[in-house]
């Protein structure tokens, strides 16, 4: 039987929404967490979450 995990949000460390099995790949994932209330974009292989770098909002000229 396969065994499912909860995603943990990389920035409080607390269980999201999210259910992954071991086999699940995501790319580019907007996670929001209901613990902190933030939202981040996430790419997850192998059981191993690692967050995207957003680009600071550029200011108009």
């Amino acid at each position: 039987m396969e065994q499912n995990e909860w995603v943990c949000c990389p920035l409080c460390g607390q269980k999201t929404r999210i259910r992954i099995r071991g086999d699940t790949v995501l790319i580019r994932l907007p996670l929001f967490c209901p613990k902190c209330k933030r939202e981040s974009l996430i790419n997850l292989r192998d059981r191993k979450v690692s967050v995207v770098p957003q680009p600071d909002a550029k200011t108009q000229c």
